[in-house]
């Protein structure tokens, strides 16, 4: 069968069409925001911060590596930005499943989550410490605790929830109840 060359085209047609069938490939091959962004997810969860790979995020989000430095243009930050996400993700369930005018039942919600998303907790204390040598990911976290100041109520409660996370990872059979937490702070206000 012979091809008709169209004279208008710079290329000839076959060459035209192959070459828009291999860039339309290479984009789809590119993958997307969302995909890299539910990759990365899975593999902070999976995985961990420190032990996820450019490799580990493309396979799971079914892209090639290149993608990873085109739609964010690093591992850490698209690590990062899966690390917000996930985490706003977990603010939003914890926010229906507490009950707002019982701080006892809204602190043990908050515990509860550090063994149910205990590998989220975990990638957040790993983010923690890559950011003392990456300054795009401290940026990413230090707005991070900034918000979470604001929507805990400052300085004191957010100290509080990062003191409760480390002893719910690290101990957690002697680590405090939502109700221990609520006595003991009561008890603070006495000195």
């Amino acid at each position: 069968m012979e091809m008709t060359v169209i004279a208008s085209c710079p290329f000839g047609q076959t060459k035209w069409i192959d070459r828009l069938v291999k860039f339309f490939g290479m984009l789809r091959r590119m993958g997307n925001r969302e995909d890299l962004l539910a990759g990365a997810k899975r593999c902070l969860i999976e995985r961990g911060w420190a032990r996820t790979t450019v490799r580990d995020i493309a396979s799971a989000a079914g892209v090639s590596h290149a993608a990873i430095g085109y739609h964010f243009g690093s591992k850490d930050a698209l690590l990062t930005q899966a690390l917000v996400q996930a985490v706003d993700e977990l603010g939003d369930e914890l926010a229906r499943r507490a009950p707002s005018d019982k701080p006892e039942q809204r602190w043990q919600t908050l515990i509860d989550s550090f063994t149910t998303h205990r590998a989220l907790w975990v990638a957040q204390l790993e983010a923690a410490v890559q950011a003392e040598r990456s300054p795009e990911v401290r940026e990413h976290l230090a707005k991070g605790q900034r918000q979470g100041r604001e929507g805990l109520g400052g300085s004191v409660p957010l100290a509080l929830l990062t003191g409760l996370m480390l002893q719910w990872l690290v101990d957690p059979d002697h680590a405090p109840s939502g109700a221990d937490v609520i006595t003991e702070l009561r008890s603070l206000r006495h000195l």
